[in-house]
Formats: C-alpha cells, structure tokens, sequence
C-alpha cells in the first residue's frame, strides 16, 4: 500500500473547514440549551464539492522527476487516499522540450515517499531555469504550475555545544551559519533530521532575510541531541511560493481540530487544483556529535 505524504492527508481536510467549525459551534450551542431543557436538533447541510485534483511536485536537479497526483475529498470524509488512474502529466523543460511521465506508483526509498508518476532520464536544473507542469484526466480537470529553481545558498559552518549536565543528561544544540544574499528578499527551510532522512524531522522551521539581508545569519535548534547522534542538517533556499505555501499548511494544521482558532487554507503554488510544484535548491550536511 502506498504511504500518504502529509500533504495528501492534510489537504484532503481543507474544502469544507468553515461548515465544519459551523458544524461545532451548533452542537456548542446545542448542547448548552439541552441543560435548560430548551434543545432543538438541527440538521446541517453541508454543500457537495467535486473532489479536485492535488499535485506535490518536488524537482531536484541530477534526480529523476517523480510527483504524486491524488484527489481532494470532503472535510468529514475518513482520511483516505484517492489515486486517479486516468491523469496525464507533463513536464516542460527549460528548453521546451515536453516530456509525458509514466504512471506507475511506486515509493521513493530515499526519502520514503509515495509517488504517481514518474520521468525516464535524471534532470538538469540550473539556477533561473523555469519549468511548466500540466496535468489532466478525463474528467476535464487541468492543474498547471510553473516552477523557477531558486540559487544555492551555501552552509558555511556546522557546529555544536554541549551542556555541562553529567553523564546520560548531557544535550547538544546545533547551529548553522551561511551568508544571506544582499539586495533580494530570501526565503529558507531548515531542517535537522536524526539518522534518516525517511523519519520525521527533529527540527523544521521556516525563517526569511527581512531582518537579517546581506549578513551571516545563525539557524540553530535547542539543547535536545545527545551524544554520538548522527544528524542530518538541510539548507533551503526556497522561492516566495514555495514559502507561503509552507507557511499555509503550518497555519492549517495548527487550525486543525481547534474550535477555537480561525480556519486557514492552504496557499497552493499550482492553478486548476490543490498542491505545490517547486524546484529544490538545498545543501546538506551529515554530522556525529562527539
């Protein structure tokens, strides 16, 4: 069985988010009145939505293409995968040329992913080159997305420190250092996984240049690695829709089952559907705490 991206499972609660705080905050109200013997049941009906199509892309240069295309569903569905069997994509590479991608879903064991489709030669991807993806089925939907790959930031340092508490006690934090480029707004990921890249990461935030432009900016995590660890730091250099796209799903998981918190979307990079199409610019560094 194919394992579901985050992505996939998230997005597959998005569409009717609004009738369904209405949905709580009915059976809030309903439930007060029962206790003075005033409660009336009210049957809310929710609109039908077409399930759309959701696209996660992620291009890496020197990799095979490979991209997921499964279906939206409604917000009280049970949180299952629809895989459509009738989607052709299309790849446009900075040159023009169009290349089909084959369906065959499979999992990437790099990264312990699930995929739909899939290219027959490794890309070439350089900084400022743009793509174009278009995908369509039978049923007349059409998602189209253009991707530009962002310039390589590089790390320039890697370090750690250990506390002074004895023995099983002692923790590490880490910090990364690089050189924010000058006159241009920026946008990074950081992430620190331990051992694999296939388990969640231990650390994942989202950080931008407006307070720190053209210097040597610090990333770093808090005293929570223990001796001997073998971590695995990434740098991302992302561009703007790529960021608020992140940004979005944050604030739509932290929504997410809270009654109390305002119902937030997520901010697709594609058009025709739901989903993110980007191109990766990263560098990575493995590291033992000794």
């Amino acid at each position: 069985m194919m394992r579901t991206t985050w992505i996939s499972r998230l997005l597959t609660k998005k569409t009717d988010l609004p009738v369904y705080w209405a949905a709580i905050a009915l059976g809030l109200v309903g439930g007060s009145l029962s206790g003075c013997g005033l409660q009336k049941d009210i049957d809310v009906e929710l609109p039908a939505y077409p399930p759309q199509l959701v696209v996660e892309a992620y291009l890496e240069n020197g990799r095979i293409p490979r991209l997921s295309v499964s279906e939206s569903g409604p917000y009280l569905a049970p949180p299952t995968l629809q895989v459509p069997t009738d989607v052709q994509v299309v790849l446009t590479q900075p040159n023009g040329r169009r290349d089909t991608l084959r369906y065959g879903p499979n999992i990437d064991r790099s990264t312990g992913k699930g995929y739909t489709h899939s290219g027959n030669r490794r890309l070439t991807a350089r900084p400022g080159d743009v793509f174009q993806l278009e995908a369509y089925d039978t049923k007349g939907r059409r998602i189209t997305g253009t991707a530009t790959m962002p310039a390589l930031v590089p790390i320039d340092t890697v370090e750690w420190k250990f506390d002074d508490k004895p023995g099983d006690q002692r923790r590490a934090y880490v910090l990364v250092k690089f050189q924010d480029p000058a006159n241009a707004t920026d946008f990074y990921r950081f992430q620190v996984h331990k051992g694999r890249l296939t388990e969640e990461a231990e650390v994942e935030y989202t950080p931008d240049d407006r307070l720190t432009n053209g210097q040597l900016v610090t990333l770093g995590t808090s005293y929570e690695f223990e001796p001997n660890d073998t971590l695995i730091v990434t740098l991302y250099h992302l561009d703007r829709p790529y960021y608020q796209f992140l940004q979005s799903v944050d604030d739509a998981r932290g929504a997410n089952g809270n009654p109390f918190a305002q119902p937030s979307g997520v901010r697709s990079t594609v058009e025709g559907g739901i989903g993110v199409f980007t191109v990766l610019s990263y560098q990575r560094r493995q590291v033992i705490l000794k």
